[in-house]
């Protein structure tokens, strides 16, 4: 399984980025997908998330009303679309999958997660 995070960079405080993770080697309507971040001094974060066989997307406290998450089935690719952007939000964002029939709980810890993309860096700026 290769991910690849991508469309991370520098934005003013109330901007928009668009995050993408193209999936390889796996079919993402068949797995569990989410984003994770992590900033300067804290641990990583649930973003966002999508379990496999559900509908709901769910999202973090921090970014719920802001953040939207997809999953594009033709292009096997995720994304993240970020609106009004806060300095808080700086972090690198990583995406991941994970395999099988989880639980909803177990989306929430990233050490749940099976393989991860590199990473996408953004920068809140004001």
């Amino acid at each position: 399984v290769q991910l690849q995070a991508s469309g991370g960079g520098l934005v003013q405080p109330g901007g928009s980025l668009k995050l993408s993770c193209a999936a390889s080697e796996v079919t993402l309507d068949d797995i569990s997908i989410g984003w994770f971040r992590l900033a300067p001094g804290k641990e990583r974060e649930a973003v966002s998330f999508i379990i496999r066989g559900r509908r709901n997307t769910y999202y973090g406290n921090a970014v719920r009303g802001r953040f939207t998450m997809s999953r594009d089935s033709g292009t096997n690719t995720a994304h993240l679309q970020m609106n009004n952007l806060k300095p808080d939000d700086t972090a690198v964002y990583y995406c991941g999958v994970k395999q099988g029939w989880p639980i909803l709980s177990t989306m929430w810890d990233h050490r749940q997660y099976d393989f991860w993309g590199q990473g996408t860096l953004v920068t809140v700026y004001s």
